[in-house]
């Protein structure tokens, strides 16, 4: 049987659903789990989200559009953050972010053209002593240098590598 794309996502949010429980308390992992699969949650995901657990899909498109590690808009399969806050910018965080972006050769708020990476400002990040902090996915960076950047993208892009898996752990050094 021929599955479509849509009927794909819809079983795995089922699974996930079954998984993560149906009611609302589960609204968040599920949407967790779509976006770091998927790097998107479109309005089909979030109408099947909200039949699944009974809510109506205005609530499911407001924690997504909420949360900003939710955002419906797609991201790259790296989401680098950069602290805005004044600490980070008085430790140099504007050299950080003209190294990032003339590394990767985007603005931030956009995502490279082969969707590997997506720059974004993010507010503190609790790192204030250690700046200026870079969050990579899951994984916070302190004192970044422009020089770290360089170290920290190529620790990236080694995933990518010819037999390299989607979900392959990223080591850095």
């Amino acid at each position: 049987m021929l599955m479509t794309e849509r009927d794909r996502l819809a079983s795995e949010i089922r699974s996930l659903a079954a998984k993560l429980g149906q009611d609302r308390t589960s609204l968040i992992p599920i949407l967790l789990e779509v976006k770091r699969k998927y790097h998107t949650i479109d309005s089909y995901a979030m109408q099947v989200i909200a039949d699944l657990l009974g809510i109506h899909p205005v609530e499911v498109n407001s924690v997504v559009s909420f949360y900003a590690f939710l955002g419906g808009h797609r991201q790259g399969k790296f989401v680098i953050r950069l602290c805005r806050t004044i600490s980070c910018d008085m430790q140099g965080k504007s050299r950080v972010e003209r190294q990032l972006e003339n590394d990767l050769g985007i603005r931030f708020g956009e995502t490279t053209p082969d969707g590997k990476f997506t720059l974004e400002f993010a507010n503190c990040m609790g790192m204030c002593d250690q700046g200026p902090a870079l969050l990579v996915n899951d994984r916070i960076h302190t004192r970044v240098t422009p020089e770290k950047v360089h170290e920290i993208l190529e620790a990236c892009r080694r995933v990518f590598g010819v037999h390299a898996a989607e979900t392959k752990e990223v080591v850095f050094k």
